[in-house]
């Protein structure tokens, strides 16, 4: 298990792939149009874990293709997408506590006061989940500004 300080470390020492934030930038990171890579946001709730969804079962939803394992996670998502949306348009929560807006990696995720949040490696997610409270606030912040700019 890794230390604080070896999380830190490994953290400044991963490179990061910012993206440069512009009024074009979308709010969902999504690759080639699919949202989370086609994995199911509400899989992470109900089977604690990362599930290919079905094209068949996709929806659009700001912006982005959102694809579901069955007809029923679909509709709960319809009625309900804040809740099983990931924070942050799935990009790394935890760079965004560092006011950077980066790619995430949709099998690197927690769940934190009943929130999906995406990180972009293993050793982000160490980080994130050394004080997810703090982290929470900071990238809240910066969320914020670049929703409202």
């Amino acid at each position: 298990m890794l230390t604080r300080r070896e999380a830190i470390c490994t953290i400044l020492a991963t490179p990061m792939l910012a993206v440069p934030v512009h009024a074009d930038t979308p709010l969902i990171y999504a690759v080639d149009g699919w949202a989370i890579d086609g994995f199911d946001p509400v899989a992470y709730f109900r089977d604690h874990a990362v599930i290919q969804g079905s094209r068949r079962e996709a929806i659009r939803w700001r912006g982005a293709q959102w694809c579901f394992k069955s007809a029923a996670y679909r509709e709960a998502f319809e009625s309900d997408p804040h809740r099983y949306a990931p924070r942050y348009g799935g990009y790394c929560a935890l760079a965004l506590a560092h006011g950077e807006l980066t790619p995430s990696d949709p099998q690197v995720w927690s769940i934190e006061q009943g929130q999906l949040f995406l990180n972009a490696s293993l050793a982000a997610r160490v980080a994130w989940l050394a004080d997810p409270a703090a982290n929470i606030r900071r990238a809240d912040t910066y969320w914020a500004r670049l929703v409202n700019a």
